[in-house]
């Protein structure tokens, strides 16, 4: 997506993997509910229904999965940040199923300013009066469809952790519009606001 925000230095992808390096498979296996090959020395995880590999051995993340390139081509460095950092914070913790604002986590103040907003926009104008095409899109990625009274849409960028966004469809009074909201859970998994950002950005772009 055009005008993307760097993530800040300290969160950087050489630290990452050198961090990953020296964890335990079996912990982060259980932490993350995620697998490993130790044969192949990759761990297996899933993002929007799609298996990656991801190997500290090469430093790299890959998959044979159709729509991959999605996350690892156009989104290539949100995404192994995210996935890397969500490794190695991961806690063995289940989804509390209680939604939350990104402004009611830590530093979430931020996705509702300047280059940081979220471009929930495009979500409004491509699906505001079209249910179907919405469902349908988000079923492609993993996507359940919960009941929160709005046309909604919970996403699993990482096994522990959900993104719903929700879509109020266009009507004679109002115009269309779209929530994205976190399970409360996630700051267990993700402690850095600008990852959790990522993920959102992450979310939003696989809806387009």
């Amino acid at each position: 997506m055009d005008g993307i925000v760097p993530i800040k230095s300290d969160l950087g992808e050489e630290k990452a993997w050198s961090i990953i390096s020296t964890l335990d498979p079996g912990d982060v296996c259980e932490r993350a509910d995620v697998a490993y090959d130790p044969e192949a020395g990759l761990y297996r995880l899933d993002s929007f229904g799609m298996g990656f590999c991801v190997s500290p051995g090469e430093k790299r993340i890959f998959s044979d999965a159709p729509e991959s390139d999605l996350l690892l081509v156009g989104l290539g460095d949100l995404f192994r940040l995210s996935a890397l950092w969500y490794l190695i914070g991961a806690k063995n913790v289940p989804l509390s199923g209680r939604l939350v604002k990104p402004s009611g986590i830590k530093g979430g103040q931020r996705f509702f300013s300047g280059t940081y907003v979220l471009p929930l926009d495009k979500i409004e104008k491509k699906y505001g009066t079209d249910r179907d095409a919405f469902l349908r899109k988000g079923k492609e990625f993993g996507a359940e469809v919960p009941e929160y009274g709005a046309v909604s849409l919970r996403l699993f960028p990482f096994p522990r952790v959900s993104v719903a966004i929700l879509l109020w469809l266009q009507d004679d009074e109002f115009p269309a519009r779209a929530d994205l909201l976190f399970d409360s859970s996630c700051e267990f998994h993700i402690e850095m606001s600008d990852i959790l950002w990522a993920i959102s950005i992450m979310s939003i772009t696989v809806m387009l």
